[in-house]
């Protein structure tokens, strides 16, 4: 009887250290859309890093808009001003390089407040993001993330 009770509890502990993890630390996410062509693809599978809430320019994160989890592109910090004019980035004025972007991107101008990030997608003729909903609260940034898992052809860590 004794032994039983080991090899349950042996299983249950399992299953509680595999759902700490997966709530806390890391997570799989699905890539939906073609919004971060041509970095990702739709279906690519990521590991979202829970933990890691350091955010910097041109990092990948995954944010919550409602019931729906977006990943996209940091490029805009706190108390920033973004701009983009004839296709060209501008942070509180200065020029700015931006390698991760694909397609003409129309002009805006736009400003984060404390705490919020201006994101966008990599295919920015396709990606519903901050020129679309503004910028976004740290405490909708979710993780980040930068390890494609699957498919097994893009396994490894991506820009």
């Amino acid at each position: 009887m004794k032994d039983k009770i080991r090899e349950i509890l042996g299983y249950v502990l399992i299953i509680l250290a595999v759902l700490l993890v997966r709530a806390f630390l890391f997570t799989p996410i699905r890539v939906n859309g073609s919004s971060m062509n041509d970095t990702l693809d739709n279906g690519n599978y990521m590991i979202l890093k829970k933990y890691d809430k350091k955010i910097e320019r041109y990092d990948i994160v995954v944010i919550k808009r409602g019931k729906d989890k977006l990943i996209k592109r940091v490029i805009g910090l706190p108390k920033e001003d973004i701009e983009y004019k004839e296709n060209q980035l501008y942070i509180d004025g200065d020029l700015v390089e931006n390698e991760f972007g694909k397609g003409t991107t129309y002009d805006f101008v736009d400003y984060c407040a404390k705490d919020e990030y201006f994101v966008l997608g990599d295919n920015r003729e396709d990606s519903t993001d901050s020129r679309i909903f503004g910028c976004v609260s740290k405490d909708d940034i979710l993780g980040k993330t930068d390890f494609v898992f699957f498919p097994f052809s893009k396994w490894g860590s991506v820009k």
